[in-house]
């Protein structure tokens, strides 16, 4: 049975990082429960997933913001205050969450903030690792790439590691070889993370 520690998770697209996380809390190996799954788009599938699971969501689009004249710090401000005020989540997740969080967000949940990011430590910060690691491989500059979650800071995939997995660029890999190969550690490592920081927290 799952634990009591209430985690939000945030997503963007297909949430299959999402869902390897709703399949860790089924197994009884979370640590927590998802309470809430937000997203910035609405046509994002990982909602479906969640709905199918029977789990809140919520979504919150930035264009919506800036069509009313707000900024990103209103947009991340706002986020904030609802997940606080309907969750008090003891972690958040940034699952393929494809909007870079100010300190009006971060400064809100210090230490509870947690990123998936296909890289390593001081490797590929930012948008687009998984494309550069490849062009990186092609060009002869790179034999391996990895996966790290890490908390969250403002600076861009620069917060302490939690976990980390390198993984190999093999010879004859396309694009898709790799995406495939990087989205298979996710799926493992991320739960384990969320696992291990819930665990910290006791």
């Amino acid at each position: 049975m799952s634990g009591s520690k209430k985690i939000v998770v945030l997503i963007s697209g297909s949430g299959s990082n999402l869902q390897a996380l709703i399949d860790a809390e089924k197994r009884g190996e979370l640590g927590g429960k998802i309470t809430l799954v937000v997203s910035n788009k609405k046509s994002a599938y990982g909602l479906t997933r969640a709905s199918d699971a029977s789990i809140p969501t919520y979504v919150q689009m930035l264009k919506d913001y800036k069509a009313a004249g707000k900024t990103r710090e209103d947009f991340d401000r706002d986020l904030a205050e609802h997940i606080e005020a309907t969750q008090a989540p003891d972690l958040i997740v940034l699952a393929g969450w494809m909007h870079i969080l100010s300190p009006a967000f971060i400064d809100r949940f210090p230490t509870r903030i947690i990123n998936l990011h296909p890289a390593l430590p001081g490797e590929l910060d930012g948008a687009h690792a998984i494309d550069r690691a490849y062009d990186e491989f092609k060009a002869g500059k790179r034999s391996r790439t990895g996966v790290m979650v890490h908390y969250v800071i403002p600076e861009v995939d620069k917060g302490a590691p939690i976990m980390t997995q390198e993984v190999p660029c093999v010879d004859g890999d396309s694009l898709e070889d790799l995406e495939t190969r990087i989205h298979a550690v996710e799926h493992q490592i991320l739960p384990r993370a969320v696992s291990s920081v819930l665990q910290s927290m006791e």
